[in-house]
């Protein structure tokens, strides 16, 4: 206890000294929380577009479908299917789908486009899709003929709401699919590669145009916790048994998690630069404070005191320092995450244009996850401890006349 005092007395001995100390910790905390938080928003935001969108946080499909994504390996949804898989206390919602592929076309020009059968209340209850409508309207049945086709789709293909929009495609076993549907909505995506492929149709129309009826390719299940997916997948697979495979997105989009973990990769070099800058910036506070006590340290070893005790108190003294500055850094840095997280930085002109082009939206939302400030907050507090040590082994070297004459 007696340590524990003079360490806290020493520190508010010389307030100036201690405050530029702490001032370093608070910047170094600051800046690597806030770069982690731009970082991890960005991987967020990804993950949002591509499973919130349409993905799913995971999927019920055929054993077969993964590897070869035809109707073929479609499979049959009942509601007692539904109703057990919703019973997991994790599952949000359940949305039967089917997906395949058809040519779209308009009066003068046609296009490959992915056709998604959906079911508009499930759908609208958990994706949304009704507050992408940009023109136009929703469907209102399941059995309503009619599309939405999503916005660059649309602009390319020339047609708008109300035109007629001419699918040509294969469906179950080997059967023709081809229909023509008015147009009563076009829907816009944040996801440029969605946006320029996506048509919508009604399930039982799509069933109908693919000539498998009663059939889905696959069921998305969102969760209530996105991050206890790899929980979930696991417990639901022995639930539903061999017949199903239960596949969580990091599976159904592998090439996203290997782009993140890519960036990541990257990111941390970035982050080990930042940890060095501020380590130098660190060091030199504690070579001034070093510098300064240089007297003091002699005095109190010519006097008799243990080196050891000193040690002890100097420990002290930068752990309490390094504590609160560390405190303080979280403290100033989490406004500035929830700042950019409900105002994010926007891109414009060619820059958006280029982002847009890799799948993602032209802004980036900052994350507001806490364990990004204790893990930058640990780190820092390890590397400010790691060079408070430079004062210990000065100390030990230190010879008390020459320190006395400083």
């Amino acid at each position: 206890m007696l340590y524990l005092k003079l360490a806290w007395r020493n520190i508010w001995r010389n307030k100036r000294r201690s405050l530029i100390t702490m001032a370093s910790v608070v910047m170094a905390v600051l800046l690597s929380s806030v770069m982690s938080s731009m970082q991890e928003g960005q991987y967020d935001q990804m993950i949002d577009n591509t499973v919130g969108s349409f993905t799913g946080h995971l999927q019920i499909q055929h054993p077969d479908y993964f590897d070869e994504s035809t109707l073929d390996n479609s499979l049959e949804i009942d509601s007692s299917l539904i109703q057990k898989v919703e019973a997991h206390p994790e599952v949000q919602g359940v949305i039967p789908r089917i997906d395949s592929y058809a040519l779209a076309a308009g009066d003068d020009r046609s296009k490959a486009a992915m056709v998604v059968g959906i079911d508009p209340e499930a759908e609208k209850a958990l994706s949304t899709p009704d507050q992408k409508i940009s023109n136009g309207k929703y469907f209102e049945s399941a059995d309503e003929r009619a599309v939405l086709v999503a916005e660059g789709l649309a602009d390319f293909l020339s047609v708008s709401v109300g035109d007629t929009l001419v699918l040509l495609g294969q469906g179950f076993r080997g059967m023709s699919a081809a229909g023509a549907y008015p147009i009563t909505g076009i829907v816009k995506f944040g996801l440029p590669d969605m946006n320029n492929n996506v048509v919508y149709l009604p399930m039982q129309t799509a069933q109908d145009l693919y000539a498998a009826y009663g059939r889905v390719t696959a069921a998305v299940v969102m969760l209530e916790n996105p991050e206890q997916v790899q929980q979930v997948v696991p417990e639901l697979q022995k639930e539903l048994g061999e017949e199903y495979a239960v596949l969580g997105w990091q599976t159904l989009v592998p090439e996203l998690v290997q782009a993140i973990e890519a960036d990541r990769g990257s990111g941390m070099i970035l982050l080990l630069i930042l940890y060095m800058i501020v380590g130098f910036g660190i060091l030199g506070t504690v070579l001034m404070m070093t510098a300064e006590r240089k007297f003091e340290f002699g005095v109190m070893v010519a006097i008799g005191t243990a080196r050891l005790r000193m040690s002890i108190m100097l420990i002290l003294e930068m752990f309490f320092i390094t504590l609160m500055g560390t405190g303080a850094g979280m403290v100033f840095s989490l406004p500035v995450m929830y700042y950019f997280n409900f105002n994010p930085l926007e891109f414009t002109g060619e820059t958006a244009m280029a982002i847009e082009e890799y799948g993602m939206e032209p802004f980036i939302r900052f994350s507001t996850d806490p364990g990004i400030l204790f893990e930058q907050g640990l780190i820092v507090l390890v590397i400010t401890l790691v060079i408070s040590l430079y004062p210990l082994v000065h100390m030990y070297k230190l010879k008390p006349v020459e320190a006395m004459r400083h």
